[in-house]
């Protein structure tokens, strides 16, 4: 159970504060009723209150008259406790600005967030702010939308900055949510409360009988949109239009013949016109063609109070020649989803600006909502004339190997180009701090595996959000994925190691979406070749490789100190074991970090998912009688650090099965059995005795998960419908089914640290319940169903002493796993093992059994580790061992 609490302001303290701003011109519109001092004095005559939130509403004593026939009375600065149990619809999260710190006169601001968060008691909805105090809860997850919560408490507050908002009452009632307790999940009740919470959004706004009334706005600052929740990139809300709004104010001058248009002035002008001196606003018709869209960029700034912070470059041709055209503020919420790549636009009442971020002599066209009021159109291209019709969408598709001289690893670094490729594997969605200096903004990303057909190598993709939210929803296996606009990564230790990623102009266009129907590059060679290669594919050969969700790092680390120090370049050095625990506890939702430590190996587990209580082990025997009891490890009380790691992504599934020396006993002096788990009370610090177990021969075997294949009546059905946008055929039929009879040996054992998490381990890719997967590995998808397969079940638990202060923690490592095709020749050892990050793909590798009779070799061995660590939401985070450096003297 989770419960943080905000500590309220003092009421005298809080009209003093008031007070103190009321002369200041941003409240010069503030309703006289709420410059009052607030008094903690509840009416005699209160009548029972009808919902929950009624009472809040009540206990509050929010002036004004009610729909409801609640109770009336003067304002209360004392914040009362709901006791009910409350269920939380949905998070919105906005920049705060200069008026926002009055609402919330004794906190210091962490951050540049603010929430909103509806709540419902199942009659009504209510919108509330969370007090900044509890933002962690957001970003952690800890909080989210579903979440039951009690003992809530709220705290009255000034009326929303935008008294249009609909989440307030009629009167512009407003609450503070400054603490709350929230109920852990469980799993049985998420199919239950499905259907109630479909109705959420159906019930109606405290103070209202009407279900809707409305978008709704921030209450704490004067933005008219709001963000997404975990990124700055994409649009969020339905004020967002999908289509052009309607044309008002046009000239005679306008209402020209559907057939015909012709511009009024050309981009070659209007350049030579700025350049020559002239100035101001141009009112004369531009007719131009989209050649390449920006995402959006949030501008936002505590400091500035502009209501829609965003503005979008679009790059725009005519016959004449090209220039930007960049869309501001409102603008964008009116045509950046309706204006598409490829579209003819028509644009008046624009002002000619120079160009900043290129060559001085250069020119941009500013779009805004005023000083003049922008008129955009789109244009059908049958109605322009053919001699001022611009010139169609250019493309360069490049491909994993040489075809037309079109080659990626010739690439230099930087450059520019465009893929097409049959999508094998999309990770997880994550998140990494921006490196720019500038604010603290997290950037999403997922990775994408691409095949071409051109070679047995795939393409690399990682790909931040490109505003395309709906499009990022649908990215998975099987289908066939065209990216624009990408530029090469290159790796300046690793030869031909390189991955592509996004520019300010990437596009992804998917199938599932109509896109490729409706682009001129289904016409290219490149990509007529590519689906005569799909067309020649298996649902079941791509099905067995097709991977979805999981931890996933690419390009790997190298494989030596030395090199990897140089990569580093002066970031984060060694991190003592506190130092790991702070900037672990640190963690937002998602985000992805790397760190380094120096520490030893004093445990070696091999288990599998779900499996854990039977394990095999080894055990530094110094530790076996101090670990549990001297050493210190990371909390386990919340909020609690528990690591977990996975697989790597692998090329295909693998195939493991233990060697005979699996099944013979081990030896005393390298093998004992892991101490009993602690009990649930952590105060307890008795010892708990060791017993030894050795692995019998005669222990039941366990056969692995098998890969199952939907049967279908053709080979091809799903790359058929991935192929359909390109009017492609193909046929064939067959079916299928692969089975992996593998088993493996395990000893009886209890598990004392906490098992791999769901979200860590790749699934294998199931189409009948592609959605269900989608959610799953998307932000804040959650646990994944038990349904899913993963695609490796088993797995390493290395416990590591740091050699600064002797902190304990628990790391993965899946030595059989690779994000790299081929792992260089190595002995197997595992001081080799640990430098490469997997066994060698050259020999076979040891089985798991083996592997632990040789884990003495890690006894009192000094270890540069490399933790690559993900907080998964709540209490979880994911840490992985991705490399383990000898330290020599």
């Amino acid at each position: 159970m989770w419960t943080v609490v905000c500590k309220p302001a003092a009421g005298a303290g809080s009209a003093a504060f008031i007070g103190k701003f009321l002369k200041k011109e941003v409240f010069h519109n503030m309703p006289h009723s709420l410059r009052v001092p607030w008094h903690p004095v509840l009416p005699s005559n209160s009548k029972k209150p009808k919902t929950v939130v009624q009472g809040i509403a009540n206990e509050c004593c929010i002036p004004g008259p009610c729909k409801r026939s609640w109770t009336h009375g003067p304002q209360a600065s004392s914040p009362v406790v709901c006791r009910e149990s409350l269920h939380l619809v949905d998070i919105r999260r906005y920049s705060r600005d200069q008026a926002s710190p009055v609402f919330f006169p004794q906190t210091v601001f962490s951050g540049d967030d603010l929430y909103d968060v509806t709540l419902t008691d199942g009659h009504c909805r209510l919108q509330v702010t969370l007090d900044p105090g509890l933002n962690r809860l957001v970003e952690r997850r800890v909080l989210k939308p579903g979440s039951a919560i009690s003992n809530v408490t709220f705290s009255p507050a000034l009326s929303a900055q935008l008294p249009e908002c609909p989440g307030a009452s009629a009167d512009r009632d407003s609450f503070r949510l400054v603490s709350v307790q929230v109920r852990e999940e469980d799993p049985g009740d998420e199919e239950e409360d499905e259907e109630v919470r479909s109705d959420w959004d159906s019930l109606p706004w405290f103070g209202s009988s009407e279900p809707t009334a409305g978008p709704l706005v921030p209450l704490r600052a004067n933005r008219s949109v709001f963000l997404p929740l975990w990124n700055n990139v994409d649009h969020s809300g339905e004020v967002w239009r999908e289509a052009p709004p309607t044309e008002e104010g046009k000239d005679d001058e306008d209402d020209e013949e559907d057939e015909g248009r012709r511009p009024a002035v050309t981009v070659s002008e209007l350049r030579d016109s700025f350049l020559s001196g002239r100035r101001g606003a141009i009112q004369h018709q531009l007719i131009v063609r989209i050649i390449n869209k920006s995402h959006l960029m949030y501008y936002g700034r505590t400091d500035r109070n502009c209501e829609c912070p965003y503005k979008a470059v679009l790059q725009v041709c005519d016959p004449t020649g090209s220039v930007c055209v960049v869309l501001w503020n409102s603008v964008c919420v009116d045509w950046y989803r309706c204006l598409k790549f490829g579209d003819i636009i028509s644009l008046r009442r624009y002002r000619v600006k120079r160009h900043y971020q290129v060559e001085m002599d250069d020119i941009e066209l500013s779009v805004n909502s005023r000083n003049p009021a922008a008129l955009i159109s789109v244009l059908p291209e049958s109605s322009v004339s053919p001699q001022h019709l611009p010139p169609a969408p250019t493309y360069s598709f490049y491909s994993r190997s040489l075809i037309h001289s079109q080659d990626l690893s010739e690439r230099a670094h930087s450059s520019v180009c465009d893929v097409i490729g049959l999508l094998t594997f999309t990770g997880r969605s994550e998140r990494v701090r921006r490196k720019d200096g500038r604010r603290a903004e997290l950037l999403q990303y997922r990775w994408l595996r691409l095949e071409d057909g051109s070679s047995d190598q795939p393409i690399m993709v990682k790909l931040f959000s490109t505003s395309q939210p709906e499009t990022h929803l649908k990215l998975r296996p099987l289908s066939v994925v065209v990216c624009t606009r990408l530029k090469v990564i290159r790796s300046s230790e690793q030869t031909g190691c390189f991955y592509l990623t996004n520019t300010t102009f990437t596009q992804v266009y998917c199938t599932g979406l109509g896109h490729h129907s409706q682009m001129s590059y289904r016409k290219l060679p490149q990509v007529r070749l590519f689906l005569r290669w799909l067309r020649s594919q298996e649902d079941r050969q791509v099905l067995s490789r097709a991977l979805i969700g999981g931890f996933f790092i690419h390009p790997p680390p190298p494989v030596s100190l030395e090199t990897f120090m140089k990569e580093r370049r002066g970031e984060l050095g060694f991190l003592q074991g506190a130092e790991l625990q702070r900037e672990l506890s640190r963690l937002c939702y998602r985000e992805q970090r790397c760190f380094c430590i120096q520490a030893t190996v004093t445990m070696v587990t091999y288990s599998r998912r779900g499996e854990e209580d039977h394990c095999l082990f080894w055990m530094e025997r110094a530790s076996s009688h101090s670990s549990s009891s001297s050493s210190p490890r990371l909390p386990s009380t919340p909020p609690p650090f528990r690591p977990s790691s996975s697989p790597r992504l692998p090329s295909s599934p693998p195939s493991f099965r233990p060697s005979s020396s699996s099944l013979s006993p081990m030896s005393p002096s390298s093998a004992v059995s892991l101490p009993s788990p602690r009990p649930a009370d952590l105060g307890s610090r008795r010892k708990w005795r060791k017993r030894r177990q050795p692995m019998m021969a005669d222990m039941p075997k366990r056969r692995r998960p098998e890969l199952t294949v939907q049967a279908d009546n053709q080979q091809t059905v799903i790359l058929f419908e991935a192929s359909m946008e390109f009017l492609e055929n193909v046929a064939d039929e067959e079916e299928a089914d692969d089975e992996d009879t593998s088993s493996f040996t395990t000893a009886p054992l209890p598990p004392v640290f906490t098992p791999v998490a769901i979200e860590t381990l790749p699934m294998r890719y199931d189409h009948a319940h592609r959605e269900g997967q989608l959610v799953a590995v998307s932000m804040g998808g959650g646990a994944l169903c038990d349904g899913f397969n993963s695609s490796h079940e088993d797995y390493y638990t290395l416990r590591l002493r740091a050699l600064s202060d002797g902190l304990m923690v628990d790391v993965l490592f899946l030595p059989h796993f690779s994000s790299s095709s081929a792992v260089l020749h190595h002995s197997n050892t595992w001081t080799s093992i640990l430098s490469h990050g997997a066994f060698c793909s050259q020999t076979p590798p040891p089985s798991p059994a083996d592997l632990i009779a040789m884990a003495s070799q890690l006894s009192n061995q000094r270890l540069v580790c490399v933790l690559e660590a993900c907080h998964l939401g709540g209490a979880r985070t994911e840490l992985v061992l991705s490399r383990a450096f000898p330290l020599t003297d």
